[in-house]
């Protein structure tokens, strides 16, 4: 497998815009293990192998587990996920999946029990950011690497 096109190099200024709205995302109320399980989750479902690769490395930076980690694709069966992520993980799948249709209140009202609406578009924001990496990822055949790590604002 190949990288098709080198994004970075080919449209700097629309990298730089798209790694803003991370840095901006670090700064928000929601903690990194948060965001990097949406990640990870919403990667895998897309299939983009280099930020399954990126955002695994990230959580095991974070000092998350093999044994959770490995359950990420399946927390629906897991019992490695408190109710909190679990919802999380739900409501980025849903937004995730949305070619099935609307995304139904069964999985948004369970987010108001343990978010403030900032943090639910803060959330919602962090799915909509991943897919359109994982896009990017994906249509460009980009490749995992050791070089591969969300910098986040304190760390830039």
């Amino acid at each position: 497998m190949y990288q098709r096109l080198a994004h970075t190099e080919i449209a700097p200024e629309l990298a730089r815009a798209m790694g803003g709205v991370n840095v901006v995302l670090g700064r928000s109320s929601l903690n990194k293990t948060l965001i990097d399980l949406i990640f990870l989750r919403v990667s895998q479902i897309n299939g983009c192998a280099y930020c399954v690769d990126m955002h695994g490395r990230d959580l095991r930076k974070l000092g998350e587990s093999e044994r959770r980690l490995s359950a990420v694709a399946v927390w629906v069966e897991s019992p490695f996920f408190s109710a909190l992520e679990r919802t999380v993980l739900a409501w980025a799948e849903g937004l995730t999946r949305i070619a099935g249709g609307p995304v139904p209140d069964s999985l948004y009202e369970p987010l108001k029990a343990h978010f403030n609406d900032k943090q639910i578009v803060e959330l919602t924001y962090a799915v909509a950011l991943i897919n359109a990496w994982n896009r990017i990822g994906v249509g460009l055949s980009l490749q995992p690497d050791d070089a591969a790590s969300l910098v986040w604002p304190e760390e830039a």
